[in-house]
């Protein structure tokens, strides 16, 4: 195969980080880029020498892609993956995958059906410390998982209304709740606690800025994870205990402790750049092994994240595999 041709649906922050490393990559090449703002659109196509468009549909029939990346907000995903998919092109999809797990679990099948290639951008499962991280954990008994997403507010406009982000465990937190299912195997139930303590006089805003999540994993193994933007500075990990030993990852970082050691490893790669490398990788090879994060799996990461919500609002403990059955949206 020549280069793989990609192009782009958003041009916000999120793409520009996968914008520099596709142009940076030489088996890949920027080809159009796509944004409802003319501006975005234009000056990225300057700045990454691609034609920029504002409308997908007329993207995606002028240009012969091999790929997309679709990097839009979760409430603007629309019907984009399938009309990529249908044309045959390889899918990059940026987390959450939307905002309704019906709609989303449709897009799942599609997509399956289609035969494409579809990664989506859980970034952390690509990092070297996770790899020996998992490595270790592999014949380990997992007792309780803590996790945790700290940080400050994000200024966009649709991030802080419920119906357009899902609030921030949706939309950022989620990071972790993959984390912990990569790493310690399926959630069966979550139970959630959400308030808006010290953001009341944001304005527009419907999201809380601090969210507890207690859950339970297939495996009986219990858990939670803390999330809030109140912070001043970005936190994030998680820690993996079970009999004499714990995993601590600290941002990028890893900590094995066990009583008479402790071994530790900082991370040597950006997960972004390796995240994007092994999806050109798949497409040119086919080895869709490369592909740490499928759709079914980002789907599933999306569906306990809604759940959590749905407990926020009911006060009440939601099983997974109800839940999957008959709730689809962030309320």
């Amino acid at each position: 195969m020549n280069k793989v041709r990609v192009g782009f649906v958003g041009a916000g922050g999120i793409a520009k980080n996968h914008l520099h490393n596709i142009s940076k990559n030489d088996r890949a090449e920027v080809i159009a880029i796509c944004d409802v703002k003319a501006e975005a659109a234009i000056h990225s196509g300057k700045e990454f020498s691609a034609i920029p468009y504002t409308n997908v549909d007329e993207m995606l029939e002028k240009e012969k892609l091999d790929a997309l990346f679709i990097c839009v907000p979760p409430f603007a995903h629309g019907d984009i993956e399938e009309k990529a998919a249908r044309k045959g092109i390889h899918l990059m999809v940026e987390k959450p995958l939307g905002l309704e797990l019906k709609t989303v679990s449709r897009k799942s099948e599609f997509i399956k059906q289609s035969g494409v290639i579809c990664s989506v951008g859980y970034c952390f499962r690509y990092l070297d410390t996770v790899a020996k991280a998992k490595e270790y954990l592999r014949d380990k008994s997992i007792a309780m998982v803590r996790g945790h997403y700290l940080s400050a507010f994000v200024s966009t406009p649709w991030y802080r209304e419920w119906d357009k982000s899902g609030g921030q465990l949706v939309e950022q937190s989620t990071h972790i709740v993959d984390l912990v299912r990569f790493l310690a195997g399926e959630i069966d139930e979550v139970y959630a606690n959400m308030s808006l303590q010290v953001h009341k006089d944001i304005p527009n805003i419907t999201i809380p800025d601090v969210t507890s999540v207690n859950f339970v994993l297939h495996s009986g193994a219990v858990g939670h994870i803390d999330s809030t933007f109140t912070q001043f500075d970005h936190r994030t990990g998680i820690e993996l205990m079970g009999n004499d030993f714990r995993v601590v990852i600290d941002g990028t970082s890893l900590s094995i402790v066990e009583k008479d050691y402790t071994i530790s490893y900082n991370s040597k790669i950006n997960c972004y750049e390796e995240q994007d490398r092994a999806f050109i990788e798949a497409i040119v090879t086919g080895n869709r092994k490369l592909i740490l994060s499928s759709f079914e799996d980002g789907l599933k990461t999306l569906a306990v994240t809604l759940a959590a919500n749905h407990s926020k609002d009911t006060g009440l403990p939601m099983q997974l595999s109800s839940f999957s059955n008959s709730k689809f949206s962030i309320s």
